[in-house]
């Protein structure tokens, strides 16, 4: 099951990101021109927080499944010594977890907003925010914090 979560984990990632950045590019190019707010912008709104949920509640059981944070938990003091132990048990899910409340603030937010400027203005600044810190969060292969390869 590690293993199987280890790749849906890693997959998924790359459609949070893809659809993440189409969204925001969407909600910036509509917000400049004055288009309007279409079934199809909201189809990205709404896909893009889905396919973070997802991705999150994936991420949770990898979490609680994960021997690093197994260990992390069981050995605080020790683990608190190596910062990809810390990285892992705290600040990786941490940063997320905001992401995917941004994400999901963001979406609900531009729901409801009646101008369609507003709207695409309203998901381009909390989408781009959660895009931010998920880039940050993200153990990326050149990442200082923390390092895993761009597929597992």
């Amino acid at each position: 099951m590690y293993q199987t979560l280890t790749f849906l984990h890693s997959q998924t990632r790359w459609l949070v990101l893809i659809s993440l950045m189409y969204a925001v590019y969407r909600s910036l190019k509509g917000y400049l021109s004055d288009r309007k707010f279409t079934g199809t912008d909201d189809s990205v709104r709404h896909w893009t927080a889905t396919i973070a949920h997802i991705q999150l509640v994936i991420g949770m059981i990898f979490y609680f499944k994960s021997p690093v944070i197994q260990y992390f938990w069981k050995n605080l003091n020790e683990a608190k010594e190596s910062f990809e132990h810390v990285f892992f048990g705290l600040i990786h899910i941490s940063l997320m977890i905001a992401a995917i409340i941004l994400i999901t603030i963001g979406s609900a937010l531009a729901k409801r907003k009646l101008s369609d400027k507003e709207k695409f203005k309203t998901m381009g600044i909390w989408f781009s925010i959660a895009l931010i810190i998920i880039f940050i969060a993200i153990p990326w292969p050149f990442s200082p914090f923390a390092n895993r390869p761009y597929f597992r």
